[in-house]
């Protein structure tokens, strides 16, 4: 049995400002405007006769991944929380432990929930050629084959051919410089790292025992020591919290006898950048690519996302321009790679601008900060129907309800009553109360929060149906 491992780790601040830490780029629409990257990665394996897949991510992601999921139909499927992030190799052997505590030993198919794969009849021949050498016991990566000379990528060198499409692994090199990169493309001999592997579950383990027992110790204490909630594995984050930090290359496929690497011609892309997203995009007729409310004259070359507003660009070239409600970025296409710096400096200068967007989900809905000053903050809340907020209190701020459309039931300290359109109710600092969607459709209201601090931390949750109490 084929057991699909999605890891949806990172924050992808390359691609800020949409990439937000607490909305990565796994979880956006980057490729594709219906479906997002995560959602992409699972609908690929589609013909495959593979297992449901288990999902890893952050805890902080948590409920965007169930969201997702769920959109999907596929509430059933088990994700496994990181409290914090370790890197690959621990993440995997987590899976790995929980494949085999059920009784099974799988064939782990470890594939990033953010990369992009243009050719899934290619892909799925990629995985079949895979299969037997993974089940022989080999751990097979996947090696791109590269179409240009590329810096941003580790490589792989092929060695002799085994199997029926493998070959072994001479050696993993680092990112190369551009000369390094054209000999490698030249030879034929070199292939992009892709980071998605093939493994039985068993060998996997058997291998990080060996080379990184330390990680196989915490990851087996730190899963012995956690918890199943609804379809969340959670994990013993204070022992989680001593492992160490490493890469499944780094840990294991560097020093195992067994790596084979396996060619992958599929249109691959990690869309590790703006630019990366530009190549792979439909271009109009002077190599734009334009989405959302964009006007263009006489420009070539560039990507513009218009989220919230009209954008407009007028003689120019090789740009990046990418608009939100809260942030604007305006970039050479050459220098993309830099945006993190930018994220860097929002962070050093305690901005919250790489945290979330004006936008923010939550498990019960959504809201946007449509505007804020000294002492006071209005949201627009969406409550989805049959959906309801924590029980909760704040110390430092008080909140005014306007109902726009809908109907809300409120627990307003020992009462509770139902507010419908057009009209209004008070929550007084340090009061008790809750929010709820009794109704069929959506609930929109208005809120006003005044007080001395209106931070997200100011909440103290006693009764919550998703866990957060």
């Amino acid at each position: 049995m084929i057991l699909p491992v999605i890891v949806a780790g990172g924050t992808g601040s390359r691609l800020w400002p949409l990439s937000r830490q607490l909305n990565p780029k796994q979880f956006l629409p980057l490729a594709d405007a219906e479906m997002s990257m995560l959602q992409a990665t699972i609908l690929r394996l589609r013909g495959l006769g593979a297992a449901t897949p288990q999902l890893i991510c952050n805890e902080q992601h948590r409920f965007l991944a169930a969201e997702q999921l769920r959109q999907l139909d596929m509430e059933q499927a088990n994700i496994l929380l990181e409290p914090v992030g370790r890197n690959t190799a621990p993440a995997i052997a987590l899976a790995a432990l929980q494949a085999c505590d059920n009784g099974q030993d799988p064939i782990l198919l470890v594939l990033a929930a953010d990369h992009l794969i243009q050719d899934e009849a290619a892909f799925h021949a990629s995985i079949q050629s895979a299969l037997p050498l993974a089940q022989d016991g080999k751990l097979v990566t996947f090696g791109v084959v590269p179409d240009r000379p590329e810096t941003g990528y580790g490589y792989i060198e092929k060695g002799q051919a085994v199997g029926a499409g493998g070959f072994n692994v001479n050696r993993f090199v680092e990112k190369p410089d551009m000369a390094t990169a054209c000999e490698y493309l030249a030879s034929g001999n070199f292939f992009w790292n892709s980071g998605m592997f093939m493994f039985r579950a068993s060998r996997y383990l058997q291998e990080l025992e060996r080379f990184q027992p330390k990680i196989l110790a915490v990851c087996r204490a730190a899963l012995e020591g956690g918890t199943q909630d609804m379809h969340f594995t959670r994990i013993d984050s204070a022992i989680f919290a001593t492992c160490p930090d490493d890469s499944i290359d780094y840990a294991v496929m560097e020093k195992t006898a067994d790596a084979v690497m396996v060619p992958l011609d599929a249109g691959w892309s990690d869309i590790g950048s703006w630019s990366a997203l530009w190549d792979v995009s439909p271009k109009d007729e002077n190599g734009n690519v334009l989405k959302g409310d964009v006007l263009s004259q006489a420009s070539s070359n560039s990507y513009v996302h218009a989220d919230s507003r009209l954008v407009t660009i007028v003689g120019v070239e090789n740009l990046v321009v990418v608009e939100t409600k809260d942030a604007v970025l305006v970039a050479h296409k050459d220098r993309v790679q830099d945006v993190k710096k930018i994220v860097e400096q929002i962070k050093s200068d305690d901005r919250h601008e790489h945290i979330n967007h004006r936008e923010v989900y939550r498990p019960w809905g959504m809201y946007d900060s449509i505007d804020n000053g000294h002492r006071y903050q209005v949201k627009r809340i969406t409550v989805k129907p049959g959906a309801k907020l924590s029980v909760q209190m704040h110390h430092h701020r008080a909140e005014h309800w306007i109902v726009v459309s809908g109907t809300a039931k409120v627990t307003n300290g020992e009462r509770t009553y139902l507010v419908c359109e057009n009209e209004s109710t008070y929550i007084p600092i340090g009061q008790i109360h809750a929010l709820e969607n009794p109704g069929v459709i959506p609930l929109e209201l208005i809120e006003v929060q005044s007080g001395s601090y209106l931070g997200e931390d100011d909440i103290v949750r006693f009764e919550d149906k998703y866990g957060r109490a």
